[in-house]
């Protein structure tokens, strides 16, 4: 991980945990969401680094590298606070999914750092993000990375 991705990494913990600390009302489902996203992008820098991805698949994970750390979104960071990473995690699982669906899984798995199993967090995340960003903007995002 390089000092720009490992900084970026680590902002983004301590903002989502300050921020949930002061957001106790928040729905359980999207506070579970929040908690996985640095996990998240630190996976898909860990992929980007692993010789066993393929080089065409390293392209989807530096767009979806990309669009986190890129300002303008569908949801941006600036005017929703760390709420505005949902659509970022939908992407993130968007492009993993692709991957557990085309390498071996364990792949996946042995470079990430969370403590659920990563392959069943992707799928749920995919089912729920309707529900969490709402279908119209999850049809959006899609449309740009489908």
């Amino acid at each position: 991980m390089s000092p720009k991705e490992e900084k970026f990494y680590l902002k983004l913990r301590k903002d989502i945990s300050n921020w949930l600390d002061k957001k106790a009302h928040m729905s359980h489902k999207s506070r579970e969401y929040l908690m996985v996203v640095p996990d998240i992008f630190y996976l898909l820098v860990k992929l980007l680094q692993d010789p066993d991805v393929p080089s065409g698949k390293k392209v989807k994970l530096v767009t979806a590298i990309t669009y986190f750390i890129s300002p303008i979104d569908i949801l941006p960071e600036a005017l929703l606070g760390p709420l505005g990473y949902l659509d970022d995690l939908g992407v993130a699982a968007f492009v993993l999914n692709d991957l557990i669906n085309t390498i071996d899984p364990q792949i996946i798995k042995r470079n990430w750092v969370g403590e659920t199993d990563v392959l069943i967090l992707v799928k749920r995340i995919l089912i729920n993000i309707d529900n969490i960003i709402g279908k119209g903007i999850w049809e959006k995002v899609k449309n740009v990375f489908g």
